[in-house]
């Protein structure tokens, strides 16, 4: 199909090529606004979990939000109970109160000095204010923005506030890592690809991929809301894979020249042979991610949609618009190239088997028993930190320090006395007549050790009872998230009793990701077995690579761990560590580090069945398979490096993990795994690695893939 498909392209190249443009104009017509109809409210939240079936009941009897949706902060520069500082909060009060959508504040009353309200210093004070339930808040949000910003010594923050403020700054950062990304990559590319030329198309692919996803997602928007943190990973993954098809694409297309094919000949074998291997880990890639639509979290799950779309869509556009570009050029794909660099060319296209990389293939084959157990201990090594991860979730404490947000959140942690975390809440269902129970049940509360205080119930609303349990600790201490558990185990004689609050919201998550960890992984695992074994023919190559994988991705986690969690290398990477990961982020890191992992394997385990199938020894076959593909694997990991690791520059920090934790299992899959761990097995395992049960083997003869050609002997 694909080789009828090049031939179409061939005789067909200058339509072709109109065609797509017009497709992909119409794309970025259609979908370069998509990011500006994406929502970052709810991203972490399981519809299911208990905190927000209280926050919706409590939203359904009261007609408000039972969380406070600002906190308005305010140096008052006199003692709380002087008349200036008096003047100060009721003007921020009244303010609060008469915006349309405010529905309820809270505010220090004169006289109290022992509310968490008010500073330690005295000299601070800060209110909060409750949105109407199902009111515009980020428009209500920015009202009270323009309102207060005339009242000096007054700083917003609050959920809404940092729900509109981290969207904000990863679209900021994500304009930054592009301007740093693309120059970087474009010269880079000239180095990789040795041609002006060919440097430019895998920036022409991964455009035009980033495009047509964006459609997609907006297509898909409409139906089913998704995250604007997927914008993050369509165009990292989408540059990166553009590179990484790209050049294994024109690497092979250069071969078949070498060989003296003509150009419509070289694009059919090219199609035939790296076409078919584009599709094959570009779906292995797409079920990697797609793992992730299991997870209740729409962060996870647009991360998923996203991944598997801009995946699928970069082989499209390899298969497709790259073949017509390459037809177009033919030999001129090697234009604006300098002597040094077309020798260079020749001599990696004539698949000479005396490069280094063969070299070094054969004297880790001839050594395989200790390199194996040495790049295994290393990584072990790496990845043992990982037994003692910490997880947090997504607040203000991911923003910079200088956002309105995080100022809010440090000072409210830093100035104010315990009890200034957000209430642990409960709804209660219990009629009227119940009220002593109610009031019973507040009591048993109170003594928990890890609150500070309880309110008297309030209600009844529609038949639920309201009661705030205010814990010592911040929204995500350790403390509070005992307090909630505490609250939970509290024997209660009522039809219902649900808790909720920021920090319940929390503990359900972990719950929730733990629950659908499980179906997540054995997705993600089947899928990628039944298709490492269409394209090999193997049961112990695909198990094999299913471990390999799950190394590399412990050892980035670990490294992770070292870096985030214990703020190793805050100076040099300019964050805060929170001293724990936050808690979707070794998900997603596993769905997209595995993939990618996967990806390179696809790209090698190719060719050496390529070779094999043409006739060479098992050791043969893995130095020549090596050799073909070890400069391109490891200067595609290089660029995808860069293409993703380009969200380190991010101020946000869940995305810099999600930048770092990609490159870090990239660079340590092309390097212990690739070029040491699997030429040492496959020389251990000799002809075991394509071991199948005669059922297998013979389902794989029927549907599998086999293309190999007389071999090319070394000179």
């Amino acid at each position: 199909m694909l080789e009828a498909l090049a031939a179409f392209i061939a005789r067909n190249t200058r339509r072709v090529l109109l065609v797509a443009a017009a497709i992909v104009l119409m794309a970025g017509v259609y979908g370069a606004p998509v990011v500006g109809k994406l929502d970052s409210e709810d991203e972490f939240d399981d519809p299911a979990a208990e905190a927000i079936l209280a926050r919706d009941a409590l939203q359904a009897a009261t007609g408000a939000d039972p969380g406070p949706a600002i906190i308005a902060l305010v140096r008052l520069g006199a003692p709380v109970s002087s008349p200036a500082a008096q003047g100060k909060l009721r003007r921020v009060e009244r303010a609060l109160r008469s915006q349309p959508g405010v529905a309820y504040v809270n505010a220090p009353r004169p006289g109290d000095r022992r509310t968490p309200l008010v500073s330690k210093d005295q000299e601070s004070a800060y209110l909060t204010a409750g949105f109407d339930a199902g009111v515009d808040r980020s428009g209500v949000a920015d009202a009270l923005q323009a309102k207060l910003a005339r009242e000096r010594g007054v700083t917003l923050g609050g959920p809404v506030i940092a729900q509109q403020q981290v969207p904000a700054q990863v679209e900021d950062d994500l304009k930054r890592a592009e301007m740093i990304a693309f120059p970087i990559l474009f010269v880079l590319s000239l180095f990789v690809f040795r041609s002006g030329v060919a440097a430019l198309l895998p920036l022409a692919v991964g455009s035009c991929s980033i495009l047509l996803t964006f459609a997609a997602l907006r297509l898909i928007n409409e139906i089913e809301p998704m995250s604007v943190f997927a914008i993050n990973l369509i165009t990292g993954a989408g540059l990166g894979l553009a590179i990484d098809y790209s050049l294994f694409m024109v690497s092979r297309f250069r071969e078949e020249l070498e060989r003296g094919s003509s150009t419509s000949e070289a694009l059919q074998a090219t199609m035939r042979t790296a076409g078919r291997t584009v599709l094959f880990s570009a779906v292995t890639v797409a079920a990697a991610l797609a793992s992730l639509i299991v997870f209740q979290q729409r962060f996870l799950f647009s991360m998923g949609v996203g991944g598997a779309l801009v995946s699928l869509m970069a082989a499209v556009t390899s298969v497709t618009l790259l073949p017509a570009l390459l037809a177009a050029l033919g030999p001129r794909v090697n234009a604006l190239s300098p002597r040094r660099w077309q020798l260079a060319m020749h001599r990696d296209a004539a698949q000479v088997q005396a490069g280094f990389w063969y070299r070094m293939s054969r004297f880790v084959m001839r050594r395989a028993a200790i390199i194996a157990a040495g790049a295994s201990i290393m990584l072990i090594a790496a990845g043992l930190p990982f037994l003692r991860i910490e997880f947090t979730g997504v607040d203000a404490s991911v923003l910079p320090p200088e956002r309105s947000a995080r100022v809010v959140s440090d000072a409210l942690a830093k100035d104010f006395p315990e009890g200034s975390g957000p209430p642990v809440y409960v709804a209660i269902r219990a009629s009227r007549d119940q009220e002593p129970e109610v009031r019973a049940y507040a009591r048993e509360l109170a003594e928990l050790s890890g609150a500070v205080a309880v309110t008297p119930p309030m209600g009844p609303y529609d038949g639920l009872w309201r009661v705030d349990v205010i814990p010592r600790g911040g929204l995500l201490d350790e403390v509070s998230k005992q307090l909630v558990a505490d609250v939970r185990a509290v024997p209660a004689p009522f039809e219902q009793v649900l808790v909720g609050g920021g920090t319940a919201n929390f503990v359900d998550q972990l719950d929730s990701l733990g629950a659908h960890l499980k179906p997540g992984l054995v997705l993600l695992c089947t899928t990628t077995l039944v298709i490492l074994f269409l394209l090999t023919g193997s049961l112990i190559l695909p198990l094999k690579t299913l471990l390999m994988n799950v190394l590399t991705v412990s050892a980035a986690f670990g490294l992770l761990v070292l870096i985030f969690q214990d703020g190793r290398l805050e100076n040099v990477l300019n964050f805060t560590s929170q001293g724990a990961l936050e808690a979707s982020q070794p998900i997603l890191l596993f769905a997209i580090t595995f993939g990618l992992a996967t990806d390179y394997g696809v790209f090698l385990l190719t060719r050496i069945k390529e070779a094999r199938d043409a006739g060479a020894s098992e050791r043969e076959s893995v130095a020549i398979g090596i050799e073909r593909t070890g400069r391109i694997i490891t200067a595609a990991a290089v660029l995808f490096c860069i293409a993703i690791g380009a969200f380190a520059t991010s101020d946000v920090i869940f995305i810099k993990q999600v930048g770092i934790g990609t490159a870090l299992g990239v660079i340590i899959d092309a390097t212990l795994v690739r070029a040491l761990l699997v030429p040492s097995l496959m020389a251990l395992l000799g002809r075991w690695n394509w071991w199948a049960p005669r059922p297998l083997a013979r389902l794989h003869a029927a549907v599998g893939m086999r293309e190999g050609e007389p071999l090319k002997r070394a000179t």
